[in-house]
């Protein structure tokens, strides 16, 4: 069984007092707090650059990892590219276990097509077990605004099936403050945005979508999924065997 870094009480409150505060209050004090047990996951879209800069500008060291599905956009590993340039980070790669080839091999062509949940299981979720080994605390870059679904998150929430706080600092950050923020501080990001892609996932199951369009209606188009996985409750058999 996983030790818990906080309860869920102390989450709570964790979050009721952090609501008011600014972005870089709630990053600062968590990687204080969870200093070498914090890890930042990088997805290359508009909030990890805003994530990576303002990290630097605090002076604060962060594990990054990036979870590298093998069939990102050329676009998407270009934005790593000059992230990387730009501010020296080390990012530290964490690959399914199977290459995409592999996986034809194993569970046939195309999971994403015929089983798009197993294949965002393969490819984000079992990783993402691995790189929270040993961690207390995940930064990720969710905001409010991206979808219905997220509505309700929170500065800091408690992931009890992986046994780490997860720390929200752009929670209550509108499309126009990412915007505003990655312009005033000239911060490279992935130029799909520019095209239509409000959100970017892999190349196969990520279109444009119209503007007006729900953010994350071109994430698995024709289907009722919207999430990958990384952010919903762990199944049984999400364990980092899979």
């Amino acid at each position: 069984m996983e030790t818990l870094p906080f309860s869920a009480t102390e989450v709570e409150r964790l979050a009721e007092h952090y609501e008011d505060r600014t972005a870089e209050e709630r990053l600062s004090w968590a990687v204080d707090r969870f200093e070498g047990h914090i890890v930042l996951t990088c997805s290359w879209q508009r909030q990890s650059s805003v994530l990576i800069d303002m990290a630097s500008r605090l002076g604060l060291a962060i594990r990054v990892v990036e979870l590298d599905t093998g069939l990102l956009f050329p676009e998407t590993y270009e934005t790593r590219r000059r992230l990387v340039e730009r501010y020296g980070i080390e990012v530290e790669r964490v690959d399914p276990a199977e290459t995409v080839a592999e996986q034809a091999r194993s569970e046939g062509p195309e999971l994403w097509k015929r089983d798009p949940d197993r294949c965002c299981h393969l490819r984000k979720v079992a990783p993402l077990s691995h790189a929270l080994e040993g961690m207390d605390a995940w930064i990720t870059g969710i905001r409010r605004a991206q979808a219905q679904s997220r509505r309700g998150a929170r500065a800091f929430e408690l992931d009890q099936a992986r046994g780490v706080v997860k720390v929200q600092p752009l929670v209550d950050w509108t499309d126009e403050d990412v915007q505003g923020y990655l312009f005033a501080h000239d911060v490279p990001y992935n130029p799909l945005h520019d095209r239509g892609y409000p959100s970017i996932g892999c190349v196969p199951c990520t279109r444009p979508v119209a503007p007006g369009d729900d953010p994350r209606a071109g994430r698995w188009a024709g289907t009722d999924k919207d999430e990958c996985g990384l952010h919903l409750p762990l199944r049984q058999d999400d364990g980092s065997s899979a």
